[in-house]
């Protein structure tokens, strides 16, 4: 296991790296929808008041 580890470590950095920054696109998805319904609420009530 640790020749294996020692032979193959570029890839398994790589993969790690690979995870987090699917991690952060995920997160800022999620975020990004939250956003857009917040805004949306925000202009629906906006336009309710006037």
């Amino acid at each position: 296991m640790e020749s294996f580890l020692s032979d193959n470590a570029i890839y398994i950095v790589m993969i790690i790296v690979l995870i987090v920054w699917t991690g952060v696109f995920f997160y800022l998805f999620s975020l990004d929808k939250r956003l857009k319904n917040i805004e949306k609420e925000i202009k629906d009530e906006v336009q309710d008041e006037k």
